[in-house]
């Protein structure tokens, strides 16, 4: 059994506490984070702007909707930003009050975790080892009438698998006909070069409900800034009227006005997870003693082989957090998700890998 009790990654102060350590002193793997920090654009901006701190920020946050609608090409009323993804998860549950919904195991703990605060009926659809942890077309036979709501996060968050484009128009056909809201989560998609989603497709679909994140692409977890979009302006503001006011801080709100017009940043990162993590990908698939899924965000998903070594332990010992995905429903003691981090800290985990497994 894993020895840290945390639901998430990013838990350094447990996982050093365990081992007598400072949380400064260990090599964080657990937390999917990009490398190469916030941007500095947005580092300027904040040091520019230390007086936006001094007054309440806009409550209806007009400058960050109007960034958020031009980026992805929609009117500013089809967005509504939050205290990180996880709030715009709770604001959308609370808002649509599902009555019977399904998740998909393994995956993202908070879509669970809302649902538990509101009446509602859970359903478990479960991904399978012998799929290779992919979704597939049995998702298709799982939908039925006496569902309203699906939750699905493309790229999955922990396997970091993108289902086939073709299943998820599949999937998204059905739970029109049979009146299911579906609720697609992409705050990983960002990490893959040229995938839209299905924010273009919003306007003929207004059941459909996407999730978004600025945290993991930008690096600024602790500014905290996520938001969601649908097609549909009157039911987004009937959202906006759950949502606690000034629910997003001033210097959260500028990074969303000021990150999404770094493109050298976007394109800096995505050629950083094509090179480093393609190389990380193959020196993992090499290691003996583990099984490594092909995922497409800044993570991969692994199995260890070896059932004598408790691997997230034995890389702790050598100030390594990696993170184990014992808690998920429907993963063991054997699963485990590591971020892809900057070369020089990859080829650490590397040599602790070969150490504990060797």
């Amino acid at each position: 059994m894993p020895r840290l009790k945390s639901a998430h990654g990013g838990n350094t102060r447990e996982a050093a506490a365990l081992m007598g350590l400072t949380a400064d002193q260990l090599l964080d793997f657990s937390a999917n984070i990009n490398p190469l920090g916030m941007p500095d654009t947005l580092k300027q901006a904040i040091v520019a702007q230390l007086s936006c701190a001094e007054r309440y920020p806009d409550v209806d946050y007009q400058q960050l909707h109007q960034a958020l609608a031009a980026h992805h090409g929609v009117p500013a009323a089809w967005c509504l930003a939050g205290n990180g993804e996880t709030e715009s998860i709770f604001t959308l549950v609370h808002g649509l009050k599902p009555k019977r919904a399904m998740v998909v195991a393994p995956g993202f703990a908070e879509y669970r975790r809302a649902l538990e605060t509101i009446d509602c009926e859970i359903a478990t659809f479960a991904l399978r080892e012998a799929d290779g942890w992919q979704l597939t077309s049995r998702l298709l036979d799982a939908l039925t009438p006496e569902l309203d709501c699906l939750f699905l996060c493309t790229p999955n968050n922990p396997t970091g698998l993108l289902p086939e484009r073709a299943l998820l128009l599949a999937v998204a056909e059905r739970c029109n006909t049979l009146n299911i809201q579906l609720i697609l989560d992409e705050a990983f998609l960002d990490f893959i070069p040229g995938e839209q989603g299905f924010i273009p497709l919003l306007a003929q679909n207004p059941h459909i409900w996407v999730l978004r994140s600025l945290t993991k692409f930008y690096a600024i977890p602790g500014l905290r800034l996520g938001y969601l979009l649908n097609g549909d302006a009157q039911a987004v503001a009937r959202l906006r009227r759950h949502q606690m006011p000034w629910s997003i801080n001033a210097f959260a709100a500028l990074a969303g006005e000021i990150v999404l017009n770094d493109h050298e940043y976007q394109q800096r990162t995505w050629r950083w997870l094509d090179e480093e993590g393609t190389r990380f990908y193959r020196a993992l698939e090499n290691m003996p003693g583990l099984k490594i899924y092909p995922g497409r965000a800044n993570y991969l998903f692994l199995r260890c082989e070896r059932a004598e070594v408790e691997l997230q332990y034995a890389l702790l010992q050598r100030r390594i957090l990696i993170r184990s995905c014992a808690n998920y429903p429907g993963l063991d003691e054997r699963y485990f998700r590591v971020a892809i981090r900057g070369a020089a800290e990859n080829q650490q985990l590397l040599d602790a890998l070969h150490q504990v497994l060797g």
